[in-house]
C-alpha cells in the first residue's frame, strides 16, 4: 500500500507517494534524488544516514518517511551556501583532515551541526561523546574532533 507524503526539504516542498515501509533515508535517496544521505548499516548504528527533522540529527535510516509527513528535513546537500562555498563545519573537516574514504562524512557533519547549535564551544570529550553515534572506519577521529574545535572557533567569531 502507498501513501502520498508531503515535507519541507532543504526549504523546498516535496511530495510523493511512497510505499508505507520507506524508510526516511530511502525517500530522501530515492524520491528527492538527494544521495548526500548514505545507507550505511540499516540498524541506526553507524550515523551515515544523519539527517536534521525539525531542526534535531537523527538517523534517517531508523524513521518512516510517513513519520516525517508536514516535516522540515534538512540533508547535507543544504549545508554550503548556494554560490557552493562550504559551511565553516565542512571547510573545518578539510582543513583538518578530518575525512578519507568521506563515507561518514554527511553523518558527521550533520552530527557536528547539531552539537555546535547546542553546545557552541564543546570540550574535547563532549565532541567524542556526541559523535559516538557515528563511526568512522578511516579517521581514528583525531582529525574530527580537531575538525570540529576549528568550526567551533570560526563559527564563535561570526
Amino acid at each position: 500500500m502507498t501513501r502520498k507524503i508531503s515535507m519541507t526539504v532543504n526549504g523546498q516542498p516535496v511530495s510523493h507517494e511512497v510505499p508505507e515501509r520507506t524508510l526516511l533515508v530511502q525517500y530522501l535517496r530515492e524520491s528527492c534524488r538527494l544521495t548526500g544521505t548514505h545507507v550505511g548499516c540499516d540498524t541506526a548504528q553507524c550515523g551515515a544516514c544523519t539527517v536534521h527533522l525539525n531542526g534535531r540529527a537523527i538517523k534517517s535510516c531508523n524513521v518512516l518517511a510517513l513519520q516525517a509527513e508536514g516535516a522540515q528535513v534538512d540533508t547535507i546537500e543544504s549545508v554550503a551556501g548556494p554560490d557552493g562555498k562550504l559551511h565553516p563545519v565542512q571547510q573545518a573537516f578539510r582543513d583538518q583532515h578530518g575525512l578519507q574514504c568521506g563515507y561518514c562524512t554527511p553523518g558527521m557533519v550533520m552530527s557536528t551541526l547539531d552539537l555546535l547549535k547546542n553546545n557552541p564551544k564543546p570540550s574535547a570529550t563532549q565532541i567524542r561523546e556526541q559523535l559516538e553515534g557515528n563511526l568512522c572506519r578511516c579517521t581514528g577521529y583525531h582529525n574530527i574532533v580537531k575538525a570540529v574545535q576549528q568550526a567551533s572557533q570560526v563559527m564563535a567569531k561570526s
